[in-house]
């Protein structure tokens, strides 16, 4: 009776709540294609992809089909490419970024992630050559998404980097303008950066990982919210807590189970399960709908914020006793176009820049997917990046900032990606100037509690 009773359960969270395999993630090292020729470099980049990946969709259709389960995305992870073109006497970056791209088509996958560089203390050649081409490259791919790590808690923020980003992303918007800034929607700047995160923008194979791995994100906000309405009124603050901890102990036993199968199909060691509740513009599937079920009017309503902390942190002691190997970024997102309440709430007033900086403080990842008007300025930007990666940087915890200035569009005006990257309100930012600060350069240094050997 109890497993016939989990059975059905299962089946109701997937029919009815949007329990979903966010993602099947195969990150492969590509630390074996350096080369000092750049056509050598990219040859061996796609045979790698195409080799090891080429039964990925494949076999994870299959496995949705016998478990029905829905696996939504298949995705490719490769080491930072900084790293892999550094060496060439001709490097050029847009011909990686394109390579990458062409692999990810011919073997099916959504989006191919690692087009990275970690530049927290400082840069290489490489790195300073790959910032350059993210414009370009995100404008002349389709599945291509970027990442720069430009802060850590053990080194401080490489503000010259910020400042650099800052212009990338402006002109990577520029750059695909006819399509409301879509290559900024794929570029995500972060402080302390996961290496085995299945989530994109931001996915990439760190250097401390295997030859290749699967890697899962599991998703669940509807299963989570249908488990506190169905609560009874007077439930206090631990009831809410242990039974967001039960349904994402579920959750993540769900995406253990496909991503162990997965991982002996296609014969490659199974890495993390990121037990993160990412939502989707679909009905029902929002993390601002969770915050509603605990008993805010709305996503944005003074409360939010520490409603926020507790199934952040619920959702982490849950999924950690379902599996030995939980990695990735684990807890709850907050993309402001990619959720359906987020979208709400921004569009109402109810959701401010502000208040969406102070939530990044006890959320899993930070400012994501926000529109802003077109006309911004790059300091402003730059300050928007800063003041995210010192969050993340004071509190030893992942923050990241994917923010699209949409040219030709003000505060009040639509974006409209589609598909999983949703729509939103261009959001007003603060009109006071960065500039002299965010142009003095230099290393914010590290905090004291840094220093912890």
């Amino acid at each position: 009776m109890m497993k016939k009773k989990l059975i059905l359960e299962t089946i109701n969270m997937i029919k009815l709540h949007n329990l979903d395999i966010r993602t099947v993630t195969l990150a492969i090292s590509l630390r074996d294609c350096v080369s000092e020729d750049i056509d050598v470099v990219c040859e061996k980049i796609y045979n790698k992809i195409t080799k090891y990946a080429k039964n990925l969709v494949e076999y994870a259709d299959e496995l949705e089909n016998d478990y029905s389960i829905p696996i939504i995305n298949k995705r490719i992870s490769v080491t930072p490419i900084s790293m892999i073109g550094e060496a060439c006497t001709n490097p050029d970056y847009v011909k990686i970024a394109q390579t990458l791209d062409r692999a990810a088509k011919e073997v099916g996958v959504n989006f191919v992630g690692g087009f990275s560089a970690l530049v927290e203390k400082g840069f290489t050649k490489g790195d300073k050559l790959l910032m350059e081409a993210i414009p370009e490259a995100l404008a002349t791919t389709e599945r291509l998404c970027a990442s720069i790590n430009l802060a850590s808690s053990k080194a401080g923020i490489n503000m010259d980097a910020v400042l650099k980003m800052a212009e990338t992303v402006k002109k990577a918007a520029e750059l695909t303008k006819d399509k409301d800034g879509l290559g900024a929607a794929k570029l995500v700047c972060f402080c302390n950066s996961a290496s085995d995160n299945p989530f994109m923008a931001g996915a990439y194979c760190g250097v401390g990982e295997p030859e290749y791995a699967l890697n899962v994100g599991v998703s669940g906000p509807g299963v989570v919210r249908a488990a506190i309405e169905a609560l009874p009124d007077d439930a206090d603050m631990s009831d809410l807590a242990n039974k967001i901890k039960q349904i994402a102990y579920k959750i993540t036993t769900t995406g253990e189970l496909v991503g162990r199968k997965l991982a002996k199909r296609l014969d490659v060691p199974f890495g993390v399960i990121d037990l993160s509740l990412a939502p989707t513009p679909a009905e029902g599937d929002s993390v601002a709908g969770i915050f509603q079920a605990m008993g805010l009017e709305h996503a944005g309503a003074h409360g939010t914020t520490a409603a926020l902390a507790m199934l952040n942190d619920a959702v982490k002691k849950g999924g950690i006793m379902a599996s030995s190997h939980v990695g990735g970024l684990s807890g709850a997102f907050i993309p402001v176009s990619e959720d359906a309440g987020m979208i709400e709430a921004t569009t109402k007033g109810y959701l401010t820049f502000d208040k969406l900086e102070a939530m990044t403080s006890v959320c899993s990842v930070g400012l994501d997917m926000i529109a802003i008007p077109g006309d911004t300025p790059v300091t402003t930007i730059a300050g928007i990046i800063a003041d995210e990666m010192a969050i993340g940087m004071i509190n030893k915890k992942t923050t990241a900032v994917r923010v699209i200035p949409v040219v030709g569009k003000g505060v009040g005006d639509r974006v409209v990606y589609g598909g999983l990257l949703g729509e939103a309100p261009v959001m007003p930012v603060n009109k006071l100037s960065s500039a002299n600060f965010v142009c003095r350069g230099g290393r914010i240094p590290a905090p004291i509690h840094s220093l912890n050997n």
